[in-house]
C-alpha cells in the first residue's frame, strides 16, 4: 500500500466518525507527504486547520491509521505552504478573495458545533417562534427541562419536513447544558450518524467503543429516527442502547416526520417502547406564525421588509419553514444585488419561480435527462462512472433535484448517478441547498431545468 492509499483508506475510516461537514472543512485537502522513523507526516491548508485537527481529531485519525499501518506511531502535521489563508489574513485582510472569505466564514460556522456534543449553539428555545401548532411539542420539551429523565421519557417528537423537529431537539440539548452547568452529559446525534458508527464498530471489532460513546450519557437527543428502521444491525443496537439509558433513568429525545406506528419497517418492541413515552406533534404553520416567524428572521437579521411583502411571503409559503426561510433568503438576495426593494407582484413572481406544485407521476429518468438536455450532455456520462469536468455539476445538480422533486434515498440516487456512495449525494444535496439562495446563477439554471421537466 503507496502512501496515497494508506492516507485514502485512513480518510474513509474517519469520514465515518465525524460529520460530514466536519469532514470536507477539515481534511478534505489533507495529504500523506511521507513517513520517517515511525512519524507519519500529513499537510494541510493552513495553520487554522492544524490547530484544529490536532486539537480535536488526532486520537482518532492516529487509531485509525495504525489499523492499516502498524508501524506509525505518531503523526506530525504540517502546513503546505507558508502563504497560508490564515497568514493572509494578518498581513492584509483587505486582499482577500470574497471566495477565501466565504471559506473563512464556513470554517467559523462549523466551529458552532460542539464536536462532544454534536449541538449547534445557534438553535435555541428562544429562537424557536411558538404557534398553535407546535405548542404542545414547545410544552412537553420545557416540562423536560425540569424533570430530566424522569418526565416525558422517552420524548418523541414528530412532524414533516422542514417544520422545526431539528431546531426543537437541539434546542432542547442546549438548554439542558445552560440549565445544569453542563454537569449533564448530551448527545445529539442523527440516525445516519448512528448508523455509520455502528458500521463502523463492526467493521473493525470496536463496538465498545460504540456501546461506551451513546451509553455513558445522560441524555441522548436522536434525529430522524425513521431512517434506522429495516436495519437490523443499528436497530438492535439502539434497542440495547435505549434499554440501558431507560433503565438508568437517562433522558431520551427523538424525532421522525411520523409517529411510531406509521413507521413500517420500525421493529415491534422498540415502536412500543417509543410509543411508551410522549408522543408530541408539529403541525403545519397557521399564517399567524409564518408572520411571527418571517418577522423575527428579519430582526435577527438587521434587516426590514414591507407589511405587504412579508403578508405575500406568509399567505404564499404554507407548508414548509425551511422553504419559508429558504424564500425569504432568496428575496434578500435579489435585492442586495439589485439594490432596490422588490414590491409585492415581484416577490410572489419569485416565490411562484422557487416553489412549484409537484408534477404527477414524476420520475428518476425524466430528471435526469431533462439535467442532461440542459447541458448538452450524454445522458450515459451523467448516469455512468464519467469523470469530466463538464460533467460534475450536472451531476450534482442532478442529486439535488432527485431529493428535492421525488423526495429520493440518499443510496437510491448514488446507485441511479454512477453507483456512487450515499455519502457524495448527501454533500451533493447538502451543498446546493446552501449555496442555491446566495448564488443567483445556480439558482437560475435549477429554475430552467425545473421548467423542462414541467414541459415534459
Amino acid at each position: 500500500m503507496d502512501l496515497e492509499q494508506l492516507w485514502q483508506s485512513t480518510l474513509n475510516e474517519v469520514e465515518l466518525q465525524i460529520s460530514r461537514p466536519n469532514f470536507l472543512t477539515w481534511l478534505k485537502n489533507s495529504k500523506l507527504t511521507h513517513k520517517e522513523n515511525g512519524i507519519v507526516f500529513v499537510s494541510l491548508p493552513n495553520n487554522f486547520a492544524k490547530e484544529w485537527v490536532e486539537n480535536k481529531y488526532n486520537k482518532t485519525i492516529l487509531s485509525i491509521l495504525r489499523n492499516f499501518d502498524d508501524s506509525a506511531k505518531k503523526i506530525e502535521y504540517l502546513v503546505e505552504n507558508k502563504n497560508t489563508l490564515s497568514h493572509g489574513i494578518k498581513q492584509n485582510k483587505q486582499k482577500i478573495s470574497s471566495d477565501a472569505e466565504v471559506r473563512i466564514q464556513q470554517s467559523f460556522t462549523e466551529l458552532k458545533i460542539d464536536p462532544e456534543t454534536g449541538l449547534n449553539p445557534r438553535y435555541t428555545l428562544k429562537s424557536f417562534v411558538v404557534g398553535s401548532s407546535n405548542e404542545l411539542a414547545n410544552a412537553a420539551a420545557t416540562a423536560v427541562i425540569k424533570d430530566v429523565g424522569k418526565k416525558y421519557n422517552p420524548l418523541f417528537i414528530y412532524g414533516g419536513v422542514g417544520l422545526g423537529k431539528t431546531h426543537l431537539i437541539q434546542a432542547l440539548g442546549n438548554e439542558i447544558k445552560k440549565e445544569y452547568n453542563n454537569k449533564i452529559k448530551v448527545r445529539y446525534v442523527s440516525s445516519e450518524k448512528f448508523t455509520n458508527d455502528v458500521i463502523y464498530g463492526v467493521r473493525n471489532k470496536r463496538m465498545e467503543d460504540i456501546k461506551d460513546k451513546y451509553r455513558n450519557i445522560d441524555v441522548l437527543i436522536i434525529d430522524d429516527i425513521q431512517f434506522i428502521g429495516g436495519k437490523a444491525t443499528t436497530e438492535e443496537e439502539f434497542f440495547h442502547t435505549f434499554n440501558a439509558l431507560y433503565e438508568n433513568n437517562k433522558q431520551i429525545i427523538i424525532s421522525s416526520d411520523r409517529p411510531p406506528r406509521f413507521i413500517p419497517t420500525l421493529e415491534e418492541r422498540l415502536r412500543s417502547r417509543f410509543e411508551g413515552g410522549m408522543i408530541a406533534d408539529i403541525g403545519y404553520p397557521d399564517y399567524e406564525l409564518r408572520m411571527a416567524i418571517l418577522k423575527t428572521k428579519l430582526q435577527d437579521r438587521g434587516v426590514t421588509l414591507s407589511d405587504n411583502v412579508i403578508d405575500v411571503i406568509a399567505s404564499k409559503v404554507q407548508k414548509n419553514l425551511r422553504e419559508l426561510e429558504g424564500v425569504l433568503n432568496k428575496i434578500l438576495f435579489i435585492q442586495s444585488a439589485k439594490n432596490t426593494e422588490l414590491n409585492p407582484k415581484q416577490v410572489e413572481e419569485v416565490i411562484n419561480e422557487t416553489i412549484q406544485q409537484p408534477i404527477k407521476n414524476l420520475n428518476a429518468s425524466q430528471v435526469i435527462k431533462a439535467v442532461a438536455d440542459y447541458f448538452q450532455i450524454d445522458v450515459n456520462d451523467l448516469t455512468g462512472r464519467c469523470r469530466k469536468n463538464t460533467v460534475a455539476e450536472p451531476r450534482q445538480i442532478a442529486m439535488y433535484l432527485l431529493r428535492e422533486m421525488l423526495d429520493m434515498s440518499y443510496p437510491s440516487i448514488g446507485e441511479k448517478l454512477g453507483k456512487r456512495d450515499h455519502t457524495t449525494a448527501i454533500y451533493a444535496y447538502r451543498k446546493l441547498s446552501e449555496e442555491i439562495n446566495k448564488d443567483q446563477n445556480l439558482n437560475q439554471k435549477i429554475i430552467a431545468i425545473k421548467d423542462l421537466i414541467q414541459k415534459e
